[in-house]
């Protein structure tokens, strides 16, 4: 029990490694900036790892690309309601395809709903003159971004078995 506690610590701390320097390859859409590989990242902890440590590899991630100045803000409400999302779906079905869907569905529309209101509160009135819908457009090019890769990804895992042994 102890040795899969362990595992899946060490397997989260790569992850928000991997979510960490993948937003340097970041690129902007509309005042956003959008990083695939953080959404990536979000579907395979769904899948290997379970929703709890999804959103807390999204919430730490999220952490550190701010203190780094890597992100903005917006990280915080895409990255995590798309991992709780994401995860709940597949430890629920365990049905890959709605995993990817429920990632995108939780960051670009309901991500990018709650952008909103923080970007009112933190982020000044020049943020909050968008409309508030406006970050669902580019919350939306992200997670699809990041759904494709991951679902390559996870397509190679499971045709080598890697998969097999985080379930």
């Amino acid at each position: 029990m102890a040795e899969t506690k362990t595992k899946k610590l060490c397997v989260a701390g790569i992850f928000v490694a991997v979510a960490v320097v993948g937003s340097l390859f970041g690129f902007p859409v509309f005042g956003s900036k959008c990083a695939p590989i953080q959404h990536m990242v979000n579907i395979l902890c769904a899948v290997m790892l379970g929703p709890f440590y999804g959103v807390g590899v999204a919430f730490c991630a999220s952490v550190i690309r701010n203190l780094l100045g890597l992100g903005s803000l917006m990280a915080f409400p895409g990255s995590m309601l798309g991992a709780l999302l994401c995860g709940l779906a597949f430890w629920k079905s365990r049905n890959i395809p709605l995993t990817l869907i429920a990632e995108v569905f939780g960051t670009g529309i309901l991500g990018g709903l709650c952008a909103y209101p923080i970007a009112l509160a933190f982020m000044g009135m020049q943020a909050g003159e968008i409309a508030f819908y406006a970050y669902i457009i580019p919350f939306l090019i992200s997670t699809v971004g990041g759904a494709v890769i991951s679902a390559v990804l996870l397509a190679a895992l499971k045709q080598t078995g890697v998969l097999g042994t985080y379930r």
